[in-house]
């Protein structure tokens, strides 16, 4: 890391913990943009990681996203570039040393506009490549990152300002050999990795529904075999294990959030059978729904 770097690097970690004096994730006055602070190593918590781009600015973090598992500090970064459903824990933290990131939702119509603009973006990838990946941060990436986080010290300007440094990040992201692969292949029409995009946005809408492979795959013009491998290579998942996540996060949100009993959580999440419910709950959380509710409650998990 060169001097540059570890400068921008200190100015990162000084404007996260002035605007974080203590444990929390907060998002900034720019649309999309959010900081975390996490002053003890975390337990796992489950969620549905949606396209985005975070930046490790001090600490350590692992997290398994579909059946694959990374692990990342300082000096990296995160990009998925699909809905994906995730579990991640921070490994590497203190009051001393407190885990810092800085993350921005990724815009698709964003990225579109972009592949539009720019069409020898296209094409630069294989045709069904992985929905996240971590890499290094480049520079170019970092520094409009810092920008985006000075301009915070200006209000006035960034209605004006914010926009055109958020259209570069995505821009930056796009045109990296690494990073970009999956938010170009995901978004440019007529890919694998696009019509695999278009099956995950109707499964978030209609998860509840009995999942029948034959017809989404018609849906998106694939072979029902074609469609499932593809589906397999972007999110490493299969479309059902990808439906039964959908399902039971939902249900894990109603029964903790909501005060729903299990009963009704697995109704209405679109399970016919309470049993199987039970039993997938258990499998994917480690303990049957009533037991696992009392469990984070009383602060162990």
């Amino acid at each position: 890391m060169d001097e540059k770097t570890k400068q921008t690097y200190a100015f990162l970690k000084e404007a996260l913990l002035k605007r974080l004096p203590k444990q929390a994730q907060a998002l900034s006055a720019v649309k999309g943009l959010m900081f975390s602070r996490y002053n003890e190593n975390s337990n796992p918590e489950r969620c549905f990681y949606q396209p985005m781009i975070a930046v490790l600015i001090q600490g350590w973090k692992r997290a398994m996203i579909g059946n694959k598992e990374y692990s990342y500090g300082e000096g990296s970064c995160i990009v998925v570039g699909v809905d994906m459903p995730g579990v991640s824990h921070i490994t590497e933290a203190s009051p001393e040393h407190p885990f810092l990131s800085i993350s921005i939702k990724l815009d698709p119509y964003i990225i579109i506009q972009l592949l539009a603009e720019a069409p020898h973006l296209n094409g630069q990838s294989g045709n069904s490549p992985s929905a996240v990946f971590v890499s290094e941060i480049t520079d170019e990436i970092l520094d409009a990152f810092l920008r985006l986080v000075k301009l915070l010290d200006n209000p006035a300007h960034i209605p004006i300002l914010a926009p055109l440094i958020v259209r570069e990040i995505h821009y930056r992201v796009l045109v990296s050999p690494l990073l970009g692969d999956c938010l170009r292949m995901a978004n440019t029409i007529g890919t694998r990795a696009n019509q695999i995009a278009r099956s995950i946005s109707w499964l978030r809408e209609h998860y509840r529904e009995p999942l029948r492979i034959k017809n989404l795959a018609h849906m998106i013009n694939m072979a029902p075999a074609t469609f499932h491998r593809h589906f397999q290579q972007v999110t490493t998942l299969s479309p059902l294990q990808f439906q039964k996540c959908l399902r039971l996060y939902e249900a894990e949100r109603l029964i903790l959030l909501e005060g729903k009993n299990a009963n009704t959580a697995a109704l209405e999440v679109g399970y016919e059978s309470v049993s199987q419910f039970n039993r997938e709950y258990k499998r994917l959380f480690g303990a049957p729904p009533l037991q696992d509710l009392n469990k984070k409650r009383s602060g162990f998990l």
